[in-house]
């Protein structure tokens, strides 16, 4: 079950062994921001059980509730993914938009509007450009292709540096994710987008189990920057036609797989020059370990010290105070490292070599490991560094 990232050297060899059966696509671009493909159809040509996990966000997209009502009866046919505009903040028109974008898709691919999942990715505030839309739906059945899905993944990329995709075989079925996300990342119970399909039989109920336990593990341990999106989407079809899989490998296959598009996720977010893994071990329980890592990756000034290479330790110190109440924290049981280097054990070490730790810091992906001295559960959280580059892209976002 080898995970496989078929968009390294752009593979084509690989892309063409890892196709799902049943599944084709179409991506192209609309127009709706600029020249780049900001549309994709993923299409199964039989129904397939269904499972998705959504934005908690109080002032969610367009889509979202209309994704929730049509994935509820565990079946879906196909996805419609839609970048640079969210759709959020339109009112009574943004939710007539998305119905008929999936009227219209239904009507030219022979299926149910309540069998598609909607989504909408980009600028918050505007209405879609409803003209382009429906002159780029027309035809749609004769555009679609088997496969695609590295297309599919750039079509619904909004500030992303490089699109993101895995593909890997569980016994005779393929299993394909791609994700998109680089700012407002905090999810909470979702992700940012990502889709998955897989032509493996599985039953709803126990998609919509391995869907939320690979949620729980990857997506769910990420933070680019504390914000929560407002469309957050992450969605799995199984049409069932390479037949059954060992329910385990699958398992384990959709975490694996999902940790990786996460840990992509966060190695791109928005002027990232590193990876941050912080790494909480020996807390009471995995909330408590969770919370801890994500105070740490959060800390604007953690992330400013990676950034510049400053080994300084105390802001760590400072992000791990920052927790609840709730949360038991004894100073004297911490224990503080940069990648293997101990920085702090119960107290400063000694002799610290701050040049060492320097070092460290200069290269790509760094690990902060913290040990609380309280239990045995752990946890690990993604993020990066923060760059002059996050308040340019910012900054410049809508135009």
């Amino acid at each position: 079950m080898e995970i496989i990232n078929p968009l390294k050297n752009n593979n084509q060899e690989i892309l063409s062994m890892y196709l799902p059966k049943g599944f084709y696509t179409c991506s192209k671009n609309l127009g709706i921001k600029d020249e780049t493909l900001d549309f994709t159809v993923i299409y199964s040509t039989t129904l397939a059980t269904a499972a998705a996990m959504f934005t908690q966000s109080r002032f969610c997209g367009a889509p979202i509730p209309i994704g929730r009502k049509n994935v509820a009866n565990g079946r879906l046919q196909c996805f419609v993914i839609n970048s640079k505009n969210a759709n959020v903040a339109t009112g009574e028109e943004g939710i007539a938009n998305v119905k008929e974008i999936i009227q219209l898709i239904g009507e030219e691919l022979n299926i149910s509007p309540e069998d598609i999942l909607p989504s909408s990715t980009g600028v918050i505030g505007r209405q879609l450009p409803m003209e382009k839309i429906r002159k780029g739906i027309k035809d749609l059945k004769n555009q679609m292709i088997q496969g695609g899905f590295e297309k599919a993944a750039e079509a619904i990329m909004t500030t992303d540096t490089y699109p993101k995709m895995r593909v890997c075989k569980v016994g005779s079925a393929t299993l394909v994710g791609i994700a998109k996300g680089s700012g407002m990342i905090e999810p909470n119970m979702a992700t940012l987008l990502a889709y998955f399909v897989t032509d493996a039989k599985i039953p709803s109920d126990t998609l919509k189990e391995f869907l939320e336990e690979a949620v729980n593990k990857s997506f769910n341990m990420v933070s680019i920057d504390t914000d929560t999106s407002t469309s957050d989407t992450v969605a799995i079809m199984a049409n069932g036609l390479a037949g059954k899989v060992n329910f385990d490998d699958f398992r384990t296959a959709l975490t694996n797989m999902a940790i990786e598009l996460a840990k992509e996720i966060a190695r791109d977010g928005e002027g990232a020059t590193k990876l941050l893994e912080v790494i909480v071990e020996e807390a009471s329980s995995f909330a408590q370990a969770k919370k801890v890592g994500k105070k740490i990756v959060n800390s604007p000034l953690v992330k400013t010290a990676i950034f510049g290479t400053d080994p300084n330790w105390g802001r760590i110190a400072m992000a791990i105070g920052k927790c609840e109440e709730e949360v038991e924290i004894s100073p004297e049981k911490v224990s503080i490292f940069f990648g293997t280097i101990p920085v702090y054990k119960g107290k400063p070490v000694n002799d610290l070599d701050l040049e060492q730790i320097r070092k460290y810091l200069q290269i790509s992906e760094i690990t902060i490991r913290v040990s609380l001295g309280l239990g045995k559960d752990t946890a690990t959280v993604w993020g990066c560094d923060l760059s002059y580059d996050y308040v340019r892209i910012n900054g410049e976002y809508t135009t």
